[in-house]
């Protein structure tokens, strides 16, 4: 029967390096006090890490020495991508592109593919989720087939990377990362470890030759990039490119950007013939300019851009006991407490009606500036009072009735001037009846009968 081995020494004596297997207080060899202590066990697994010095290409450089001229900006071809980007694409830069299916991102980054071909640069497009027939058909479509336009169906790691050295691109576009995988780590494509391998090994691949890698990233339910949460933090920019398929309209906006600024937006329009660019989206959510009552604009913020938003509003007199309020565009919990508002602090009654408020173009405008421009398309389809072409609201609305400024509140009013709304109600007014007596005096009424009462 085969004696167990005595385990090894706990304690050791620091002076002399007496040892023991129980804790003392004096060593039993040099008879100090307070010099035994806790012997750790060898694992066997620490590792010495010997320092390398850099070469002349990767030694430490001050910083005032270093000028941006070395990695100059190189422009997409996409004038609306390149100003989410912060002016262009930087070499060697890793960049995520995320949305929801179908809309639209494979679509977005061939027109990108194709402009970048155009301007004289080498593009690879590597797809794993469709094969290189199916690219030509979108390409023949939107017109983007150029001969310095690589294709590639492939969803092994090595194999893109030999098409990287074969190719000698200047631009690469992976779609999507979640379909590539990597014999160096196990499990099947999608995995965390799977992603994380393979995003590590292609911005590796952009550092190191300065190739700009574009890829494209699927997204959970909750509309979150898939995968590990290391691969936001692996790259360089993250891109969320976002918009209901039910409307032609798209956007484009930073989430993270390490070569500029995260509030700027880029739009974009879907069409039978590909995606276009939408420069200047200022009319794209209002109405036909109609004096109906229930009308209001209102002017939002997308990113650094301020839009005009129409927000429309209809009210009848309601057979339920419930009455109801039906919210498109809007969030329905802030239209239901500037109702509340409208009838507690501005006299208008409006718990016995039914309620419907949307905005124009499908556009979802959810931030409180939105309020005032609400409480208006409201009050004036209750009283029947038309608001102005020339008039737009700005303000949040407290439960106390008062006007409180937004963000950017000069950035909208400049907006709102250029274009032509010569008024703007907004804090300055104070109170929402106040709000709405300087609409009334702006305003046309629409009365079929005297008795209809004013604001």
């Amino acid at each position: 029967m085969a004696t167990r081995k005595p385990a090894p020494p706990a304690f050791v004596c620091t002076e002399c390096g007496w040892t023991t297997s129980k804790w003392v207080g004096r060593c039993g060899e040099c008879q100090q006090w307070g010099t035994v202590q806790e012997q750790a066990a060898k694992t066997g697994i620490l590792r010495q890490v010997s320092p390398i010095a850099p070469g002349a290409d990767r030694a430490a450089r001050r910083i005032t020495d270093i000028t941006t001229t070395e990695t100059p900006r190189r422009t997409s071809g996409v004038a609306e991508f390149d100003r989410v980007l912060g002016g262009g694409i930087v070499p060697g830069a890793a960049i995520l592109l995320s949305g929801e299916p179908g809309v639209g991102k494979s679509t977005l980054l061939l027109e990108v593919a194709a402009q970048a071909a155009r301007g004289g640069r080498r593009v690879l497009y590597a797809s794993g989720e469709e094969s290189q027939a199916q690219v030509r058909l979108r390409a023949e479509r939107t017109g983007a087939l150029h001969e310095e336009l690589f294709l590639a169906s492939e969803t092994d790691l090595a194999t893109i990377l030999g098409h990287i050295d074969e190719v000698s691109p200047e631009l690469v576009i992976v779609d999507s990362v979640q379909t590539v995988a990597s014999s160096l780590s196990d499990g099947a494509a999608g995995q965390p470890s799977q992603v994380r391998e393979v995003a590590a090994t292609l911005i590796r691949v952009a550092k190191e030759r300065h190739l700009p890698i574009i890829l494209v990233g699927h997204v959970t339910k909750d509309g979150q990039v898939a995968g590990p949460r290391i691969l936001e933090h692996l790259v360089d920019v993250v891109c969320h490119f976002e918009g209901d398929r039910q409307t032609a309209l798209r956007f484009i906006r930073a989430l993270k950007n390490r070569f500029g600024p995260t509030d700027e937006v880029g739009c974009f329009e879907m069409t039978g013939d590909g995606i276009a660019e939408v420069p200047d989206p200022s009319g794209l959510f209002l109405g036909h300019g109609s004096t109906e009552p229930g009308t209001c604009v209102a002017i939002a913020m997308e990113g650094r851009r301020a839009l005009p938003v129409e927000v429309q509003a209809l009210t009848v007199e309601s057979t339920a006991p419930n009455p109801r309020r039906v919210v498109s565009g809007l969030d329905s919990a802030r239209v239901a407490m500037v109702l509340a508002v409208l009838e507690k602090r501005g006299g208008i009654p409006t718990g016995k009606l039914d309620v419907y408020v949307s905005t124009v173009g499908g556009v979802r405008f959810t931030e409180p500036a939105a309020d005032l421009a609400i409480a208006i398309a409201v009050a004036g389809s209750i009283r029947q009072v038309s608001v102005p072409r020339t008039v737009a609201a700005v303000g949040e609305l407290s439960l106390a009735g008062e006007v409180r400024a937004v963000t950017q509140a000069a950035q909208r009013r400049s907006e709102a001037a250029r274009l032509g709304y010569a008024q703007v109600i907004d804090e300055r007014s104070g109170t929402l009846k106040a709000a709405l007596g300087d609409v009334r005096a702006r305003s046309t009424a629409r009365r079929r009968e005297d008795d209809i009462p004013p604001f």
